[in-house]
């Protein structure tokens, strides 16, 4: 894994650069707030771009557009002014003007070495391993997987808030029979940021030959529909599932498209096809900056910051390698598989009153993400407190579907203590034959 081209090559960006990143933030914050404008008011017309979508439909568009500039706000890197970087080798730099497809071919970059046979390897094992089943109890194994730094959070009531952000999965997880990985390891110092998670993927799949599905989730992304299941029978032609909006994908090749925070990708030759040619644009430095530079150029109504994987993606299915993929590909709004939080958590009480769980859309979502709050740090994009106390509802929120089980629930979505809902009784079994995951959760 690595350079296989370059050997002990580096490569340092001109001095003119590093004077821009003390100005990019600024730049950045500007170009973020004046495009939001701009589609508020319906210039450049997402509006028009769905058509005759429903209000609702319209809704869910301008939450992503909002929370995706205020990932770039938070998470980008700088964007170079001209295409010159200088290379070091072995002490003796040298310039290259290099577009983006130069900078790949010269640095050529992979993520390990290259499968060609991996559907055949995987199913000879399975055959020789017949305690590692595919399937348990008639369901196609799926290993979820999350991660967060090595370090302690910077804000004491980070951690806090991260275990039970992580509870929130396991519960999940343990009530639908799905295995968990919380990876704190970057496995990769080329991908970090949002493309850490790419050579971590495919590591656990090439480690795990016996599971079907592996399913990404931000860490800052929580389950609040317990009883909602993924509808795998309409997947069974697909091998990616990923949230996101069909009219902007595949007739505008809009830069919001897709939401790459939670996904679901089959354990197959073709998801390993798939991750190299994704990660072309993600190693960081020169291949990432040029990279972004030439996404911006392509996608409609991106801004100007380095390659991210979501853009990256897009990328990969509007392009002439479109047919590689597409056909494989479900893009899926039917649900909530991830859900932007500032819309959601104030309305939690009013779904409790009309609704119940195993809906998973806007009526009782299946997750709700809290995109722009670094509970982490010291700062984010929304005010610490509002981001604390949105998060605690959503995670009593669900915990109060796991609770009633037991016969408690929270005192308040903002309340830890809990009160019993449920009296005890002699014949706790016939009880539990009568609970519900999917019922109305009725709290007085």
């Amino acid at each position: 894994m690595g350079r296989e081209a370059t050997g002990s090559s580096r490569y340092r960006v001109p001095r003119d650069r590093n004077i821009q990143k003390t100005f990019s933030n600024c730049k950045l914050t500007f170009i973020c707030g004046l495009l939001t404008v701009l589609v508020l008011r319906g210039t450049i017309g997402v509006g028009n771009l769905l058509g005759s979508q429903p209000v609702s439909e319209d809704k869910r568009v301008m939450e992503d557009i909002d929370r995706i500039l205020r990932e770039i706000q938070t998470d980008s890197e700088p964007e170079p002014e001209d295409d010159s970087f200088t290379l070091m080798h072995h002490g003796n730099s040298t310039i290259h003007r290099w577009n983006y497809t130069e900078a790949v071919k010269a640095i050529n970059y992979s993520l390990g070495p290259k499968i060609s046979n991996w559907d055949h390897l995987r199913q000879v094992w399975l055959s020789q391993n017949p305690d590692f089943p595919s399937q348990v109890s008639g369901k196609q194994r799926i290993l979820l997987l999350t991660g967060s730094s090595p370090n302690p959070c910077n804000n004491p009531l980070g951690d806090h808030y991260l275990l039970k952000a992580t509870k929130n999965k396991i519960d999940y997880c343990r009530l639908h029979g799905i295995e968990i990985i919380h990876n704190m390891a970057l496995v990769d110092k080329n991908f970090d940021v949002y493309w850490a998670k790419l050579p971590f993927i495919r590591r656990l799949m090439l480690s795990h030959p016996e599971v079907e599905w592996i399913w990404w989730m931000d860490t800052d992304a929580i389950f609040t529909d317990m009883a909602f299941e993924l509808p795998f029978d309409k997947y069974k032609n697909h091998n990616l599932i990923i949230h996101g909006y069909p009219d902007l994908l595949f007739e505008h090749h809009s830069w919001i498209a897709l939401n790459a925070g939670v996904f679901i990708i089959r354990n197959c030759q073709w998801s390993l096809d798939l991750f190299d040619a994704w990660a072309t644009m993600g190693p960081k430095g020169i291949i990432r900056d040029l990279a972004g530079k030439f996404l911006t150029d392509n996608l409609k109504g991106r801004p100007a910051f380095a390659a991210d994987d979501q853009s990256a993606l897009i990328y990969l299915l509007i392009s002439d390698q479109q047919h590689k993929w597409l056909s494989k590909v479900y893009v899926e709004n039917s649900y909530y598989l991830h859900g932007f939080w500032v819309g959601l958590v104030d309305k939690y009480e009013e779904m409790m009153a009309k609704h119940h769980p195993g809906l998973g859309d806007e009526r009782w979502p299946f997750v709700t993400h809290f995109v722009g709050c670094k509970p982490c740090g010291l700062y984010g994009d929304y005010p610490m407190e509002k981001c604390l106390n949105s998060m605690e509802r959503a995670l009593n929120f669900a915990d109060n579907q796991i609770l009633r089980l037991y016969g408690f629930a929270h005192v308040g979505l903002l309340n830890p203590k809990i009160k019993r809902v449920r009296d005890q009784t002699i014949d706790p079994l016939q009880v539990k034959e009568k609970l519900d995951m999917a019922a109305r959760i009725i709290i007085e």
